[in-house]
């Protein structure tokens, strides 16, 4: 990083969260290097550039909450020019997370599926308590709701806390995961983990893990009441990201949970 102010580019600068971004960028004290945006009249005199490419070699570090489409070719940009990534999209496919697990080799990457200091806690708790809550006795379940916009079902916030629990397990949450239970279903298997998705209004995000035995309930939630949670804590990964070497980082990083 070769400046005192930090200088961070944002992908997707005008969308719901870019503009949150901008924002807290300058609330930091760090320096708002640009952004790419999908217009056709943007101009780069007034820090707007169509590719990422071109915002790159402006930036330190480049947040980004874009769409997986992008995903390989922001990896391969960054990579090129040497810079840091945040990065916060989700729904990757197994070769765009290649792509970004290839970038990472050569620049230091945050990834996570959400910025929010709670619900990377609510992560971390629920491979813990997957640890020590035996499948055979404990049915987990996860219930999700967003607002009418979401295109993504599960959300990737849902996904991750499955995968935290699979982790606890030491199981594969690709086999085991169950949603959208319809029809005759059959009883639920022990060690199947559960997603349930709700829809609706504007509702920011709201995340409930449930562990059901025959004889007690733990309910782990988080809900989101603005998405500036998530534009703060991407912008203190950007900011952690100073001087680290190539590698794959993750929000437990940037707390110092590790």
């Amino acid at each position: 990083m070769t400046t005192d102010r930090m200088r961070i580019g944002i992908a997707g600068i005008n969308g719901r969260v870019g503009r949150l971004l901008r924002e807290e960028v300058t609330a930091a004290g760090a320096q708002l290097a640009g952004g790419t945006s999908r217009d056709p009249n943007a101009d780069p005199a007034q820090g707007l550039f169509a590719t990422l490419a071109e915002l790159a070699p402006l930036s330190d570090v480049v947040i980004d909450f874009t769409h997986a489409v992008t995903v390989r070719a922001h990896a391969a940009a960054l990579a090129k020019a040497g810079v840091a990534w945040v990065l916060g999209t989700t729904g990757l496919s197994d070769a765009e997370q290649d792509a970004v697990a290839t970038a990472a080799r050569t620049i230091p990457v945050v990834q996570a599926a959400n910025y929010s200091p709670g619900v990377t806690l609510v992560t971390r708790l629920a491979r813990q308590m997957a640890e020590v809550l035996p499948s055979t006795v404990y049915d987990a379940e996860i219930l999700e709701m967003h607002h009418r916009q979401k295109v993504d079902a599960p959300s990737g916030t849902a996904l991750a806390i499955g995968q935290a629990v699979a982790d606890g397990r030491g199981i594969d949450l690709s086999t085991h995961m169950e949603s959208g239970r319809t029809g005759h279903t059959g009883p639920r298997q022990a060690d199947a983990i559960g997603f349930a998705v709700l829809r609706g209004g504007q509702i920011v995000g709201e995340h409930t893990l449930l562990f059901t035995s025959a004889t007690e309930q733990i309910a782990l939630t988080h809900r989101a009441f603005d998405r500036r949670v998530f534009a703060t804590g991407a912008v203190r990964a950007a900011l952690w990201l100073r001087g680290r070497a190539p590698g794959l980082y993750s929000m437990e990083d940037v707390l110092g949970l590790h």
